[in-house]
């Protein structure tokens, strides 16, 4: 019998193994090339497995809930049609790779950790359950560990660097850097409580409706951000009307040429590349009273998904890419995030975020910061309205398109002067954008 060894696929540099969620087929099932086999999970991202090939599953080597290293055999596949039984002749997957207990006392522990799980707010990967029990870390204590990952999650980094501080949100400090910091230590201190949510009852004719994993993950990180930032907003109006004019005459010609759509989007991000460029304190991320300049200007983009649920893909060095190549960026990422086939590399290092909020028919809104970064850009819809414009003859009215930006950022690094600024010089990178551009 012809046999084609499924594995788990390589997700990018920093994925170094990855969980089994769900088999999505059984021992026997006949299946069809690219029909997904297995849903998988890492630190960063949620994914599928498809069939390479027609055939078989004729062997599930790890169960649900199995973290398995990348590179590893997961199933088997017949492609001849034929079914043979594989328990005799194939190796079960080693000990020491299986996280499922074997002996009675491992059976009572599993039942109980099943128990202490069944109240986490947030997904944790095998691996980092592992290093927290190793360091006698009780799960109801990770809870309170601010994550770095996709949605809050959080990471093997992320656990080291508590373990090392031994304390999520306080550092060391000599007693040189106490005499001036001791009073935020203090507050910080207070925020290492743990918040309970009030007691919410049902009432009559009510529908509960529970949170799927990724929404938990949401509601985790947005609490997080909340708690570790404190939240500014200042607010633009921008005329649009250039950016307007100019894709009204080149969006038929694009969308033939290249089949895909010209939104507004790509000349958003080149605008807000170019003020980060200006003023790189919004460029940035705190770690404990040190703050990061990011030399790479790599943009998270927020999509909605069909579901309901949100993810941020990112563009990678945004600052190398002109308009075509921000615009093909744009139109890969948010395809592929709505059919879930991002890559986990594809969602991490994000130094800066944009949200259309526009798309929604909102004016504008307030977003919270996607941590580790500090400050977020909101678009809204484009409006025509009647403005007031200057000419050498006097004031007139004339009708424009316009369109107002938010700008939430980390009052803890970003002052009052440097956001406004910021939000200032990028509405003027869009209001004398070249109309007569080439894309």
């Amino acid at each position: 019998m012809a046999r084609f060894e499924i594995l788990m696929p390589k997700m990018g540099e920093s994925i170094i193994e990855a969980t089994i969620t769900k088999w999505l087929k059984n021992e026997g099932d006949k299946i069809g090339e690219d029909e997904a086999i297995v849903e998988i999970a890492t630190d960063k991202v949620d994914s599928e497995i498809p069939a390479p090939l027609e055939g078989i599953l004729v062997k599930k080597l790890y169960n649900e809930g199995d973290v398995v290293p990348v590179g590893q055999v997961i199933a088997y596949l017949s492609i001849d049609g034929e079914e043979n039984d594989f328990k005799s002749t194939e190796t079960e997957p080693s000990k020491e790779i299986s996280i499922h207990a074997s002996t009675e006392n491992q059976t009572v522990q599993s039942q109980e950790n099943t128990s202490e799980e069944s109240s986490l707010t947030r997904f944790y990967s095998p691996l980092v359950k592992n290093i927290a029990k190793q360091e006698n870390i009780p799960l109801s204590e990770l809870e309170k560990v601010p994550g770095s990952g996709k949605d809050g999650r959080l990471t093997k980094e992320d656990l080291m660097v508590f373990l090392q501080n031994k304390s999520p949100l306080i550092q060391t400090t000599t007693k040189q850097e106490v005499n001036h910091i001791s009073q935020p230590t203090v507050n910080q201190q207070k925020e290492t409580t743990k918040i309970e949510s009030p007691v919410v009852s049902a009432l009559a004719g009510d529908q509960i409706i529970e949170m799927d994993r990724m929404r938990k993950l949401i509601a985790d990180h947005m609490v997080m951000s909340k708690r570790i930032s404190p939240h500014v907003t200042s607010f633009i109006e921008v005329d649009m009307t250039p950016i307007v004019l100019w894709r009204n005459k080149n969006k038929d010609l694009f969308e033939k040429r290249e089949g895909e759509k010209l939104t507004f989007m790509s000349s958003i991000i080149q605008a807000t590349v170019k003020a980060l460029k200006d003023f790189p304190g919004v460029n940035a991320s705190v770690n404990d009273y040190k703050i990061i300049l990011r030399k790479s200007i790599n943009i998270g983009i927020a999509t909605a998904l069909p579901n309901g649920n949100l993810i941020v893909p990112v563009i990678k060095q945004a600052d190398e890419k002109n308009l075509m190549g921000l615009q093909k960026s744009v139109n890969d990422l948010a395809n592929r995030a709505r059919i879930n086939k991002l890559q986990p590399d594809e969602i991490q290092e994000g130094t800066f975020t944009i949200t259309n909020l526009g798309t929604f028919g909102s004016l504008t809104g307030t977003p919270v910061i996607n941590q580790p970064q500090v400050a977020i850009l909101a678009v809204g819809t484009i409006e025509k309205k009647p403005v007031v414009l200057e000419t050498p003859e006097g004031d007139v009215i004339a009708i424009r398109h316009r369109m107002i930006m938010s700008l939430s950022y980390d009052h803890r690094v970003v002052d009052g002067g440097m956001g406004g600024q910021f939000l200032k010089r990028a509405a003027d990178y869009l209001e004398t954008f070249d109309i007569n551009q080439i894309i």
